[in-house]
């Protein structure tokens, strides 16, 4: 799937993806007045990647949404995560696209900016593969933020 032919719309300031099937290999050309993004329910697991090259090609991004993809932690993607799963993944979002005034469904609070500036780059989930026993192991920063800022 390709996404070429949106650099000729240079003065797009909504996009909707949603339910498109996008992968982590999604590449936007610069498109510097896009300010409303939803990539809801596509197949994104790979958020780092995604939100640096996001903050590259639109810089004016306010709303973000990725509700129903691996890459946003919630009940509705996995059974396994939690409310504080999803809090931690706002924070990494709103550390890397500091002009977000939305995420998912949700506006941003000051507390949320205040925490992401703190916190943010520790909150980063990192799931390396285990090959020998077949299972996504997630490894997270909390332990450590917790002892070091308490």
């Amino acid at each position: 799937r390709s996404l070429e032919g949106l650099k000729t719309f240079s003065y797009l300031e909504e996009l909707i993806l949603d339910n498109n099937l996008l992968g982590n290999d999604l590449l936007l050309p610069k498109l510097p007045h896009l300010h409303t993004l939803t990539l809801n329910k596509n197949q994104i697991t790979e958020l780092e990647s995604l939100l640096d090259h996001l903050a590259e090609v639109v810089p004016s991004l306010q709303y973000l949404s990725l509700l129903g993809n691996m890459a946003c932690p919630n009940e509705l993607v996995c059974k396994e995560k939690d409310e504080d799963d999803y809090q931690r993944y706002r924070y990494f979002v709103l550390h890397k696209l500091t002009n977000l005034k939305f995420l998912d469904a949700r506006k941003v609070t000051r507390k949320e900016r205040e925490e992401a500036l703190v916190r943010g780059a520790f909150m980063k989930v990192v799931k390396p593969k285990d090959a020998k026993v077949g299972v996504l192991i997630e490894v997270t920063t909390m332990l450590f933020i917790n002892t070091v800022f308490k």
